[in-house]
């Protein structure tokens, strides 16, 4: 009973730490920019098809993968925020909605169209897979390396945004856009930068995710839910409270489909719909002037 307890609760981290590099960037740029960026997955189906296509096609270390995966996701929001989303700040959420989701759609299109509709193979190198044994109890190496990457990711984002000038920046234009203007911070500029670096994460996550989850050209809506469900739980910029969120949505997720699997497909949302009842702006949310 204890062994599974513990494996429940080891997976769960591994499944939220994956869930929260998904979701951090988008909890930060919907905070900072009030813009509805329902696409934010698709920036994560780049990183995890770049992944792919560089391991299976051009055979790179799945390594020297990752920072291929941001690079790409970054680049390509860039352009669609310069080109696209910059347009919609001003527009109401639900002209967000609909360009963002259609977006959703061609990205979707398009992956179907170069990649196929099944599955996509990747092999990762030997000495991150299998399971390790410690204390009588089986721990699977990829979920470790998984939880490490998270938890250095966090660590970073952390200092960056407490402890430098630019997380001070991006501070300052969460609070109020108006008074940061004032005192001459480019907005505009931060706002390019942080959807870049949160996109890029993104690309990151889908990238880590395929060996968990598994990657077709379905993924940018198959994990959007949750991504919103991380968003609105944790409370809008808040590292924290994505973290947090993250990690309870995915240990709780975990467990439902491991003890009750009958009513685990909406075990989560009844939790969810229980904690936003109790804290309707997120576990760590606050009201922005």
């Amino acid at each position: 009973m204890i062994g599974n307890i513990i494996g429940v609760l080891y997976d769960g981290f591994a499944y939220g730490m994956l869930l929260f590099l998904l979701s951090v960037g988008m909890s930060v740029t919907l905070g900072m920019m009030n813009f509805v960026n329902l696409a934010h997955c698709a920036f994560a189906m780049i990183g995890g098809f770049v992944t792919v296509t560089l391991i299976n096609n051009f055979g790179w270390p799945f390594l020297a993968t990752l920072p291929a995966a941001f690079a790409a996701a970054a680049a390509v929001s860039v352009v669609f925020e310069r080109i696209l989303f910059r347009r919609f700040y001003r527009a109401t959420d639900l002209d967000q909605c609909l360009l963002t989701i259609g977006v959703v759609f061609v990205s979707i299109a398009a992956a179907a169209y170069f990649f196929g509709t099944t599955q996509q193979p990747v092999r990762l190198p030997d000495w991150i897979r299998g399971v390790v044994a410690i204390g009588g109890h089986n721990f699977g190496v990829y979920r470790f390396f998984l939880i490490v990457v998270a938890l250095a990711i966090t660590g970073a984002l952390i200092f960056g945004v407490e402890h430098t000038s630019f997380g001070a920046r991006v501070r300052a234009a969460v609070d109020n856009q108006r008074m940061a203007r004032g005192l001459g911070i480019n907005v505009d500029r931060v706002f390019a930068l942080t959807f870049a670096l949160g996109s890029g994460l993104a690309g990151l996550g889908g990238a880590l995710a395929i060996e968990v989850v598994g990657l077709d050209p379905q993924f940018a809506f198959t994990y959007l839910v949750y991504v919103l469900i991380v968003v609105s739980l944790g409370g809008m910029g808040s590292v924290g409270g994505a973290f947090a969120a993250a990690v309870l949505l995915g240990v709780s997720d975990t467990a439902g489909k491991y003890y009750m699997p009958q009513v685990s497909a909406f075990l989560i949302y009844v939790i969810v719909v229980a904690l936003l009842m109790w804290r309707p702006l997120g576990l760590f949310g606050k009201r922005h002037a």
